[in-house]
Parts: structure tokens; sequence; C-alpha cells
């Protein structure tokens, strides 16, 4: 059978017509309203006001639903930072990378299905093809073994950074606290814990080290692995 991105979608005229495009809409809709574990193909056809026969037409399996609906969050970080050709490496690499973590913001639930299977849709493939060709004119790019090495570092650290961001916004919630309050019921553990001790260093990046917002946070994070890639 083809793959979901080459086969054909079914023809013919209805009175509520569909597309591929329509499906992803409606499901990044219900996941953004409702979690991705809410969304099934039955709920889509809702959504679009057909069956779920008809849907099966157009995907055969709920892992393709997931498949339409991360493309369409990849076509959202190509709008929003598709490198320019007179950009520099760098640059271009933080562009993709920004774009990342504000499209995992806005759709937590693209953190369930990054990391595992590679995005193969087109917009995948096209943000894939704009960061290796950014890492390209890098010192890192001098070899295929290289530029696969780093393409893999940067996404391993790009997939834990909005994992990690998004999962302390889900416990927020979830628990009725943030950052601060959580910091501030630790204190008094932590501060007997350091009275031993036994963790000088680590009592040196919690107590003396300035706290960043998340956002420069990731800036940082993202500096250090650009400098490692430019020192290749």
């Amino acid at each position: 059978m083809p793959v979901l991105w080459e086969r054909p979608e079914p023809r013919g005229r209805t009175a509520n017509p569909i597309d591929r495009r329509a499906i992803a809409n409606a499901a990044v809709a219900l996941a953004d309203a409702q979690g991705l574990a809410e969304v099934s193909i039955r709920k889509v056809a809702a959504e679009l006001g057909c069956s779920p026969m008809r849907l099966y037409g157009y995907i055969k399996t709920k892992d393709e639903l997931h498949d339409l609906m991360l493309d369409q969050a990849y076509a959202e970080i190509l709008q929003a930072g598709r490198p320019e050709r007179r950009w520099g490496w760098r640059r271009a690499i933080t562009a993709i990378a920004v774009a990342t973590r504000e499209v995992a913001l806005r759709h937590e639930w693209i953190v369930d299905l990054i990391g595992g299977r590679p995005p193969l849709g087109p917009n995948g493939l096209a943000v894939m093809e704009a960061t290796a060709a950014a890492i390209d004119r890098s010192p890192a790019g001098r070899t295929p073994n290289e530029l696969l090495t780093a393409m893999a570092t940067l996404n391993a650290y790009l997939v834990g950074a909005v994992r990690s961001e998004v999962a302390d916004l889900r416990t927020d919630r979830e628990t009725g606290t943030d950052e601060p309050a959580r910091q501030r019921s630790m204190g008094p553990y932590l501060r007997r814990s350091f009275a031993s001790g036994a963790l000088p260093t680590v009592q040196k990046m919690i107590t003396a080290a300035e706290e960043p917002s998340p956002e420069e946070q990731f800036r940082n994070e993202l500096e250090l692995i650009l400098d490692a890639i430019g020192r290749r």
C-alpha cells in the first residue's frame, strides 16, 4: 500500500466535501481543546459532520491520523521558522528551534508524538531539510556522518527541552501551583540538605545562579549546542 503522503484521496461529489487537510485541522483543534487522548477517528468524523467510515477512505489507522496532525504542526514550524537564504547557519538553526518551541507550547500534545518515528510528512521533511542544510554549512557538516551526528544531537535537545517545559506546565495546572511556589515549598528541605556540606556544587548552582525565564533558559541551552556545532 502506498504511504499516506502518496495515497490519492477519494474522489466524488458530496454535500460535505473533506480532505486530509480538513481532517488534520479538525483533529488538531480537538487535541488543543481536550488533549491527544481524546482524539479519535470517530470524534474527528463527528466534528466534520460525516461518518467514521468515510474518514477511512483518507486514513487507515489512528497512527496515520497522528501523522497528519504532526505534519500540520510542522507546517506551522516551517511558516514561522523558515530560514532565509542570506542567513548564516547559526541564525537559521535558531529560527527553526525557536519556532519548534513556540509551536509545542501552542499545541502541547505535540510532545506526546515527537521523538519516536521520524517526521516524514511533506512539512516534516521540509523542516528536516532546512535544519540539515543549515548544519551542512557549519563546521559540523563536513561529512555525512558528522552532519547526522549534529542533527541527532540538536533534535535530542529540542525534543527533551520542549517535553520538559510542557511537562512543567501540565504539572502546574494539575496541582494549581507554579514554579516560584514549588521552589518555596522545597526551600527548607534543600537548606537542610546543603547544610551537610555534601552538595557544594549543587548548592552553588541553585543558590547563586540567576533564574532565567523559560525562554531565556531555552536560548541559553541552544547557544551551548550551537557553540559545540561551531567548534566541531
